[in-house]
């Protein structure tokens, strides 16, 4: 039997994709054992305001480690075909940091790693946990679940959600209203397409640009 190949530890410039997911030397990084609000995810202030919580999420970790040097111990490959790692800053772990700042939750269905850092941050009132919000698992599961209804609804301004996540023998690839193959796009959420609101929702769930 075939020996498994090691996977690679990136190591480079770290540039933020959103708030748990990053490229590392042009690789892509899925930070283990946190996750954090979805790019178009609102949650509420304390006073009742909405906020878009995960393009602030995103944000802040961008102001904290975009052009940051790191190195990144891969732990996992996921279903999207992104590396999951563990990455660090000197002797700062990455996603200890995001979530102790209340930027991220501790993905305890992967990892208890950094379920004191969140503990800390919610006592402390950092973060997402000033105001109220949805765990972003639970978030995706309502979008998940609105899905099917959503895509009978028209499409026509590219800030309404009207990105097409489509799956070819060319793997997954989004396209945008100004791709010359948007038109002819079908998406089919039994086969697993689906709608994105921006690029960088759509890189951050795997799906990468059309080239035209």
């Amino acid at each position: 039997m075939a020996a498994t190949p090691a996977l690679a530890d990136p190591a480079g410039t770290l540039r933020v994709i959103d708030g748990d997911t990053v490229t590392v030397g042009g690789e892509t990084v899925r930070l283990f054992g946190i996750d954090a609000p979805e790019a178009e995810q609102t949650c509420t202030t304390d006073a009742g305001a909405p906020w878009p919580c995960g393009a602030w999420a995103a944000a802040e970790v961008a102001a904290r480690f975009d052009g940051a040097r790191v190195t990144c111990d891969s732990l996992d490959t996921d279903r999207y075909g992104r590396t999951v790692a563990r990455c660090r800053q000197g002797t700062t772990d990455i996603a200890e940091s995001i979530v102790a700042a209340g930027l991220a939750l501790a993905y305890r269905d992967y990892s208890w790693d950094y379920d004191l850092a969140e503990k800390s941050a919610q006592v402390a009132g950092l973060g997402l946990w000033s105001g109220r919000f949805e765990t972003p698992a639970d978030w995706r599961a309502a979008r998940r679940a609105a899905e099917p209804a959503a895509q009978t609804a028209p499409r026509t301004a590219a800030g309404d959600c009207a990105i097409k996540g489509n799956i070819s023998a060319a793997g997954r690839i989004y396209h945008q209203p100004h791709n010359r193959d948007y038109a002819d796009t079908r998406i089919d959420p039994a086969r697993g397409e689906r709608w994105f609101c921006s690029p960088a929702e759509a890189e951050a769930a795997g799906w990468r640009p059309a080239r035209n």
